[in-house]
């Protein structure tokens, strides 16, 4: 028999943590050498607000990463999604610094203070099935074109950028309902 494992030797990690990390410009070469000492590929991007990237290597070094980054002030909690891959993925390693981790350009914006109500996946549903919650799908024209939930309101931007902008256009009719963004 077979094993998925096997036939998928690479594990794939999408990661995120919004926290304050002061001092984040010193992470940068100790974790590009920590990865690239692990044969780690894909892109990490860090700034004052946390961490996001989605990284590829054997299942040992990906778990090495993420107890180290976890050991990391601010990190603990770190948002860890799991896939496999049959080849690497990524080309090379990158560590950049940015200054926000999701690009929405709006400045004095705290993401580890001013987050919305995480919605654990059993409780989505009934969320989104209330004719009281307004669904919004807060991804590019693109990926809303692969699909997405029945309902759901398409901001039509190219980018995650322009999402502020679109709310502040509709903010009369947002206001004092439930929202579900995805």
């Amino acid at each position: 028999m077979t094993t998925t494992k096997e036939i998928q030797p690479i594990q794939v990690a999408a990661l995120y943590k919004f926290a304050r990390l002061d001092g984040y410009e010193a992470l940068r070469a100790p974790l590009a050498a920590f990865c690239c000492g692990r044969g780690i590929k894909g892109t990490l991007l860090l700034a004052h607000e946390g961490i996001n990237g989605t990284i590829a290597g054997s299942e040992e070094a990906i778990a090495a990463l993420v107890d180290h980054l976890q050991a990391v002030e601010g990190l603990a909690g770190l948002e860890v999604k799991y896939s496999s891959a049959a080849e690497m993925p990524f080309h090379r390693m990158k560590v950049r610094l940015k200054r926000e981790i999701v690009t929405m350009g709006v400045e004095d914006i705290d993401p580890a203070t001013s987050a919305g109500t995480y919605v654990a996946p059993a409780d989505w549903n009934a969320l989104i099935s209330d004719a009281d919650t307004v669904v919004i799908d807060t991804r590019n024209a693109y990926e809303v074109s692969l699909g997405t939930f029945k309902g759901a309101v398409d901001p039509k931007t190219s980018s995650f950028r322009e999402f502020p902008t679109w709310v502040e256009e509709h903010r009369d009719e947002l206001e004092c309902r439930k929202v579900a963004m995805f």
